[in-house]
């Protein structure tokens, strides 16, 4: 049987350690409650922070776009490719002389508009007044499969459809088209002005500047080399 100063003692020995236990719980929710406050107060400072940030930043990618746009556009712009065109519809001599001394020229329609088109003349040979022995040697094509007999003022294409002297070259392409890719990208047809559209504009010939449209091919010809060629002299040397 225990004695009553045994129990006195085991019971202060317990509330001993109950109160260890306690004060450890404690410390330990405090500790954790310390941890969390802190984290919160960094979350609401950084946010504070990025706040006060956020007005540079987006200046900042303000002024990178703004730079990256002019540094674009610089690339991107090009100058202007021209092509020549005809004044307008041809116009013919007629060896007459104004009382200002110069040459009367008409227009194909001044004559033409005077009688109806005669579809059986193909050629110049068939012709016994105007045109008669004008060269021509242009494949197949007669002289109505260009020439517009509704307005002798203007071309047609090969459905018909009327085409202004001016842009001879749409009528040119739609039967030379290889040519013409050629031309677009440059392999054919003469230039001046710049490659490099970045530096400077471009301007390229019609087909009419180099083709005579009645007789469109070039003399054959054997390539030689020039009378002195100061690359070959060097060389020999």
């Amino acid at each position: 049987m225990r004695s009553p100063t045994n129990q006195f003692e085991n019971s202060k020995t317990n509330q001993h350690q109950f109160g260890g236990r306690l004060w450890f719980v404690v410390t330990l929710l405090l500790c954790a409650g310390i941890a969390a406050l802190t984290v919160a107060m960094s979350s609401t400072d950084s946010a504070t922070d990025d706040r006060k940030q956020r007005p540079q930043d987006q200046s900042s990618a303000n002024a990178q776009r703004a730079h990256k746009k002019l540094l674009d556009d610089h690339v991107t712009t090009t100058f202007p490719v021209t092509i020549r065109q005809p004044s307008g519809p041809p116009t013919i001599d007629t060896d007459l002389i104004d009382h200002n001394g110069k040459v009367i020229t008409v227009a194909c329609s001044t004559c033409h508009t005077t009688r109806p088109p005669n579809r059986q003349n193909k050629t110049p040979k068939d012709l016994d007044e105007f045109h008669a022995g004008m060269p021509f040697s242009h494949g197949n094509v007669s002289c109505l499969s260009c020439h517009n007999d509704g307005d002798y003022d203007a071309l047609k294409l090969a459905d018909g459809s009327r085409v202004e002297f001016t842009a001879v070259m749409i009528l040119c392409a739609q039967c030379h088209g290889q040519q013409m890719t050629a031309y677009e990208h440059g392999a054919h047809g003469g230039m001046s002005g710049h490659w490099d559209l970045t530096r400077g504009p471009r301007v390229k010939n019609n087909c009419v500047d180099c083709h005579n449209p009645h007789t469109p091919q070039f003399p054959k010809m054997q390539p030689t080399f020039k009378p002195k060629d100061r690359f070959l002299q060097e060389s020999e040397h």
